[in-house]
């Protein structure tokens, strides 16, 4: 009877040990599986510096694609339309078909060019030439009428090529004369009043008061207009003395078409 006893004790013991043994196994099996994920989920910081970095560089910016200035056949850009304010550039007011003036742009004439041109009428005096300033400030509205006219007696195409659009006039800076010599009022706007001694003076001399010679002969691709010997532009001494020795015009000055 002890017999019996004993040996189901131990059988219930062997059990008890099997399923302990078991239970341990089980729990294991399921560390190493939870441990086995977060090795592959968390890398720690070796495995991550082990691995090679990607530097992405940033896009390239969108190339800004402007628009071709498109020129009718007198060097004006189509379609432009009058801007808000004038433009200057390296302190310099510019008016040309490239760059118009504000509608509303009206300094009327300035001090210092009067100044200046005084100046330079005194000192041809002195060398025996009378010369007058004819023509200098020219509102919008006066240029206006003024082009329209040019437009109606010789057509668009010839105007254009020595008469300014409205709004383009370097006559409405109030820093420009028509210069000419009294008493000879027949080749005043001619060719041959720069072939003339007054002329030839003050092509010579105009600079040391400030003033160029706004479209030179052989210039006229780059100013747009015809040779002018009598139209005189204020952009003061020092900028005037380098534009004259470098035979130069106002546009190659400033790098502009």
């Amino acid at each position: 009877m002890r017999s019996r006893r004993a040996k189901e004790k131990r059988k219930k013991w062997t059990y008890s040990v099997i399923a302990t043994i078991v239970g341990l196994l089980l729990i294991g099996s399921i560390v190493v599986v939870i441990w086995q994920k977060n090795k592959v989920v968390e890398p720690n910081a070796e495995t991550v510096n082990e691995q090679p970095t990607e530097v992405l560089e940033p896009a390239p910016p969108e190339e800004i694609k402007q628009e071709p200035e498109v020129l009718d056949d007198n060097g004006y850009v189509e379609g432009q339309e009058l801007p808000t304010e004038p433009t200057y550039i390296k302190d310099i007011l510019i008016a040309s078909k490239r760059y118009p003036l504000p509608k509303t742009f009206a300094p009327g004439e300035q001090p210092e060019a009067r100044k200046a041109m005084d100046e330079l009428i005194a000192a041809a005096k002195q060398q025996g030439f009378t010369l007058t300033a004819f023509s200098g400030y020219r509102s919008y509205d006066y240029q206006t009428t003024l082009y329209n006219n040019y437009v109606a007696r010789d057509g668009k195409d010839a105007a254009d090529r020595y008469s300014a659009r409205p709004g383009y006039s370097e006559h409405q800076t109030g820093l420009v004369y028509d210069v000419g010599e009294v008493g000879k009022e027949d080749i005043w706007l001619t060719e041959q009043f720069g072939e003339s001694e007054a002329g030839i003076w003050i092509r010579d001399n105009a600079h040391k008061y400030g003033f160029i010679m706004r479209y030179p002969k052989g210039k006229e691709d780059i100013t747009g207009y015809m040779y002018e010997s009598w139209h005189f532009r204020y952009v003061g001494e020092d900028v005037a003395t380098k534009i004259v020795k470098a035979n130069s015009t106002l546009e190659e000055y400033l790098e502009i078409k």
